[in-house]
């Protein structure tokens, strides 16, 4: 495969856009994207784009970003993995440009959640990818599937309900900085640990907003990335994990294998360790699934994770900061957008230029988990200088 790299990234806010729709939201995050690219973008030089959606109510994805940027001429593709989509996304561009297929391509992540008829569609949605003769009419939807899993680790583990709190500060704490999070506020523990339960041992505060946004890369081969900039992203490496999705196949609980899968597969590509990343993006939907995450990326033991959080490893100023930009739980979680902004987020921490930066950080990883459980994707970047 050629090399290739994130030439310019860009997004939205994220939030509740009622008065928008995902045909509004797709030329913001791409108008915000062209302009980091340090030497000029014009459309012609586009030769194939990937959207990433996952509930919407606006119609056909892939002819609404033809449409609404004027791309009629090029081949979209439309991607659908669950929490996974943007990343998938990003993986079928990068293939597509590794393979020499094309020089230049355009990623957008985007969707619109915050209405009653996405909500209804995303309902659906939920109910195809289960066991509908016993989870679905049980309310087994996303939350309470994660909750299977936490509350067996909080059980195995020596972390505690203290140590969820402690990534809800942590993120929330990080997100005040982001200028495109939803949620810019800090909170206390006592907050959160006092905080109404949703479904146990998720308090309000473990939650992430579902929200409306869209995030846009583009991507160029190694041929080529000098006619856009002198600062690439570097894609190192992608992973893509899928696993059970229904629970009573799960032999161990306290693991997510789909991460494992994907973690392992971009590590690979990636010729990396988990030693090597200096900031990630990690999926956190709810607290206690980026608490599991840190052992199935490699960056904490089995069941050690929590000590982590105790020693402020990842906070900002730690040793591995994880979700500087607030995370889903302060940022939001569009879902088909999460992945693609999640990798905005690096660019702008690998060229220097992001709002909570991360000192002299040179690799990224971003994760996200969806299905839930069922499927994961991990992508590795590296700054300007390409590969050590």
């Amino acid at each position: 495969m050629r090399r290739a790299a994130i030439v310019g990234a860009g997004m939205t806010p994220f939030g509740e856009h009622f008065a928008l729709g995902i045909k509004d939201l797709i030329p913001m995050a791409y108008s915000t994207c062209a302009a980091t690219v340090d030497k000029g973008l014009a459309k012609t030089d586009l030769q194939a784009a990937w959207i990433g959606a996952m509930g919407t109510a606006d119609g056909f994805p892939s002819g609404i970003l033809a449409d609404t940027l004027g791309l009629v001429e090029l081949p979209v593709s439309r991607v659908e993995n669950s929490c996974a989509t943007g990343h998938d996304a990003i993986r079928n561009a990068l293939f597509a440009v590794g393979s020499g297929a094309c020089d230049v391509v355009l990623v957008i992540g985007a969707d619109k959640l915050r209405d009653t008829t996405s909500a209804g569609m995303l309902w659906e949605w939920e109910a195809m990818v289960r066991d509908m003769a016993w989870d679905y009419p049980l309310g087994l939807v996303a939350p309470a599937g994660f909750a299977l899993h936490v509350r067996r680790y909080l059980h195995e583990s020596p972390a505690t309900e203290e140590h969820l709190a402690m990534v809800a500060v942590k993120n929330h704490r990080h997100g005040v900085n982001n200028p495109k999070a939803r949620l810019r506020f800090e909170i206390t523990m006592e907050q959160a640990l006092n905080a109404p339960t949703v479904v146990t041992p998720f308090r309000l505060y473990d939650c992430a907003p579902q929200s409306d946004g869209a995030a846009a890369v583009v991507i160029a081969a190694e041929d080529v990335v000098d006619r856009f900039t002198d600062r690439p992203v570097w894609i190192r490496g992608v992973g893509l994990g899928l696993d059970s999705v229904m629970h009573q196949h799960k032999p161990d609980m306290v693991s997510f294998p789909a991460t494992a899968r994907a973690a392992k597969q971009a590590y690979a590509m990636a010729e990396l360790s988990p030693a090597d990343v200096d900031v990630a993006e990690v999926y956190d939907f709810l607290t206690g699934i980026e608490l599991m995450s840190y052992e199935d990326l490699g960056f904490a033991e089995r069941l050690g994770a929590y000590k982590l959080l105790e020693a402020e490893v990842t906070t900002v100023g730690g040793a591995l900061p994880v979700n500087p930009s607030g995370g889903l739980k302060s940022k939001g979680h569009p879902p088909g957008a999460t992945g693609v902004a999640q990798c905005v987020e690096l660019f702008q921490q690998l060229r220097g230029e992001a709002a909570n930066q991360v000192d002299n950080a040179r690799i990224g990883l971003a994760h996200t988990i969806g299905g839930p459980t069922a499927v994961s994707a991990v992508t590795i970047l590296e700054g300007p200088g390409g590969p050590r």
